[in-house]
């Protein structure tokens, strides 16, 4: 049986109307919207500040404390415990000083001394928006351990960048009355938006209280709001600030050694074949104004970096893997242009990657910040030939700006990928999010790609080498809230810098939801007992239903912390052709309906050894997978952390005798004998790869900026005999040493 839609042409016209309406109701809104509360003025102090975690100096008793509510587990309960969160600053730096007492000061929760670790730790930290836009914020933590964490966010705290790091300092100290620390964050790390030398800024502060699952915040945010919100923060203002400039420059040292296994001349053994390696780089990072912050970039390496994961894929789809090299995270959020799911207009792993393999990276350079009222992000890397591909360059331009509400904003984005043998693919795309009423937004994109392999044929059709997106969506953790988003895709649409899934297709896709905080002292926080979506893909030539699906969730959270989720879903799936799986495992083309269920469990985290595990059984096209999985965790101390996962998934096709095991394994151990000096071992293992992998990684850092890495990778082959000559049992083995150190001036 196949499906056959007829509506899919109606997505244009639909669309029209809804930004019609959206765009009116979004410029009465602006009349009627409102920013966040008065803006309060920071106290700034002219005396030097000890930086020695106990906050003891006259000036900060004269400041009067952050007032608290208790967000978890009851909102605007009485707090269990005393806190005082203070915030100044003087010419260079903002300070914040958090004093956190404790009546069982013993049953304090540290967990890790790992750098931007939360293993369910006890921590305190700030929320900044640091050009009050409701929109890009960064966070700063710390733990009784003194452990520092800093992420950035962006599109209002929905997405977020752990992996973003920057200069500051911390001082923490331990007493029988609880745990006391001071921040220092340099107005350089900051940046922000200044009229003159009054600059305004958004800040959000709270403690965590691991044992109770405590959440005390300011300001006063109820829970199903969240707490990482840009436009939650409280509006502050900072008189007498200036503009600093610092030039930071890290250069870098690399040496080692590599082994690759190669295949002799005669193609009868392999040899393990060793080759010395030797590097040398630099990074330069530049405030051209106190928002606008410049990056260079040369021989750019990327040693450090800890492996991806191995995944098995049981999909139609290419799978996504998500980026971890440090150099761009740098305000990722400011390249972010979704079109649904995983797919994106830009992705940074298409530089300097080829299947997951390093490409050499000669340089390049990063413009990232505020012009104006404008939004601006400028990436441009050259990457060496490498393996048959040419030396190409890529370049990404991004503007964004706020329109009729503070909530409000649309933008551009333009990527090029030009190769030196004549290769090229550009892109644009154009986007809105609009609120238009409440929690109520409006979304729409449009998308172009033009190939040089393709522009004989497409030409500038904008049918065949576009992308439209509209989503109306009600963005809220509490009540019912609603998404629904249409998207059509031409058949040359192919944005080399992106990453797609589909080509040539009209898909559908509606959620409704509804979420409890039940009231009183009961056991439970949070009941999501009604969570319902659905979607459906068609081909644009014949409006026939590619794929489609429709899913009930119930999920629930106990006050602790624990939580259980259950899921029933049906899948339908049209395959023209046929869809191979590991151990010549085939599904043959045709229409499949199939069910599933699958449900998951998570402990309290606020526990040493602790767990997640989930399950799924279900129909598999015209056979059944049955699935498990488990995340035991155990911070056998705040020097030693055990994690680990395992997944099993067992498929078999009985009709057609045909059917595979597949194992994944990943163990990580991380050891930290402070806050300078850690390791993280990582070790994985995949049956249907046969393969499995190890890679270690010693850190020593001297201070923010000056590491020294020693890194060891190896890969091993597991069923040798699956081809002739045997495999060797070591695929590849690398040992390198690096070492940075940034010169600040």
């Amino acid at each position: 049986m196949r499906l056959r839609v007829r509506t899919g042409e109606r997505i244009f016209s639909l669309a029209a109307a809804a930004i019609a309406l959206c765009t009116v109701m979004s410029v009465l809104s602006a009349q009627n919207s409102t920013g966040g509360a008065d803006a309060a003025v920071l106290r700034r102090i002219t005396v030097a500040v000890d930086l020695d975690g106990l906050s003891d100096e006259a000036f900060w008793q004269e400041i009067d404390p952050l007032p608290l509510t208790m967000q978890v587990p009851a909102f605007r309960g009485p707090l269990t415990e005393r806190t005082e969160i203070r915030v100044a600053y003087d010419t260079d730096y903002l300070y914040v000083s958090g004093r956190m007492f404790d009546s069982e000061p013993d049953e304090i929760r540290v967990n890790s001394m790992y750098r931007d670790r939360l293993s369910r730790d006890d921590h305190f930290g700030i929320l900044i928006d640091r050009f009050n836009d409701n929109e890009n914020a960064l966070w700063f933590f710390t733990t009784p351990a003194g452990v520092r964490g800093d992420v950035s966010f962006a599109a209002d705290g929905q997405d977020q960048n752990g992996n973003w790091n920057t200069y500051w300092d911390v001082a923490v100290v331990q007493t029988s009355d609880g745990w006391f620390a001071e921040m220092r964050i340099p107005f350089s790390s900051l940046g922000f938006q200044a009229a003159g030398d009054r600059v305004e800024m958004g800040i959000s502060a709270y403690r965590f209280i691991a044992r109770k699952n405590e959440w005390q915040v300011f300001p006063e945010i109820p829970p199903e709001l969240g707490f990482f919100r840009p436009s939650l923060t409280q509006d502050m203002i900072l008189e007498q600030v200036q503009t600093h400039k610092p030039v930071y420059v890290t250069p870098y040292l690399l040496s080692g050694v590599g082994q690759t296994a190669n295949i002799n001349t005669a193609g009868t053994a392999y040899s393990l074949d060793s080759e010395a390696e030797h590097e040398v780089g630099a990074d330069i990072k530049y405030n051209v104004t106190n928002n606008l912050t410049l990056d260079l970039t040369a021989n750019t390496d990327f040693a450090q970096v800890e492996a991806d994961f191995q995944q098995v894929n049981l999909t139609r789809f290419s799978l996504f893997f998500p980026e971890r090299r440090q150099f761009f995270q740098e305000r990722s959020g400011m390249f972010g242009f979704y079109t649904g799911g995983a797919t994106r207009l830009f992705h940074s792993r298409r530089i300097g990657l080829l299947d997951g393999a390093p490409v050499r990276i000669l340089g390049g350079a990063r413009l990232v910040g505020r012009v104006g009222d404008w939004d601006v992000g400028l990436l441009d890397m050259q990457t060496a030939r490498h393996d048959g591909l040419p030396s190409e360059n890529f370049g990404v331009a991004r503007l964004r700006r706020r329109v009729f509400n503070p909530l409000s904003n649309a933008g551009a984005m333009l990527t090029t990928r030009v190769g030196d043998d004549g290769s090229y693919n550009v892109a644009y795309g154009l986007d809105g999010f609009f609120r238009y009423s409440g929690d109520d937004y409006f979304t729409v994109q449009w998308a172009q790609s033009f190939d040089h392999d393709l522009l004989e044929n497409a030409g500038f059709d904008f049918t065949r080498t576009g992308l439209l997106r509209v989503t109306a969506s009600r963005i809220r953790d509490r009540g019912f809230t609603y998404r629904v988003s249409g998207r059509w895709s031409g058949p040359d649409y192919r944005p080399d810098m992106g990453f797609v899934t589909r080509e040539d297709f009209t898909d559908v896709f509606g959620s409704i939801s509804y979420f409890h905080y039940p009231e009183g002292d009961g056991p439970f926080r949070r009941l999501d007992p009604f969570q319902l979506f659905a979607s459906v893909a068609m081909r644009n030539e014949d409006q026939s239903v590619e794929s489609a699906f429709i899913e009930h969730d119930f999920d629930l959270q106990w006050r602790s912390g624990a939580s259980i989720g259950l899921d029933l879903e049906l899948y339908y799936e049209d395959l023209r052709e046929t869809l191979n799986f590991p151990e010549s495992s085939v599904i043959p083309a045709g229409s499949y309906t199939f069910f599933r269920h699958e449900g998951d469990f998570n402990m309290a985290r606020g526990n040493p050894l602790r767990a997640s595990f989930g399950w799924g059984l279900s129909q598999f096209y015209d056979g059944w997978r049955a699935n498990v999985w488990l995340a035991p965790q155990w911070n056998i101390s705040r020097h030693l952390g055990l994690n680990a996962q395992y997944q099993l998934d067992r498929i078999r096709f009985p009709d057609r005798e045909q059917g595979f095991d597949a194992h994944i394994v990943r163990m990580w151990t991380q050891v930290a004998v402070n806050t300078k000096l850690s390791l993280n071992a990582f070790w994985q293992f995949s049956s249907v790869a046969d393969f499995a992998a190890a890679n270690v990684r010693v850190r020593y850092n001297f201070r923010e900026g000056n590491d020294l890495w020693l890194v060891y990778n190896e890969g091993m082959n597991l069923d040798r005999d699956r081809t002739d000559p045997m495999l060797p049992r070591t695929d590849n083995r690398t040992l390198l040493l690096k070492y940075t150190h940034t010169i600040a001036r």
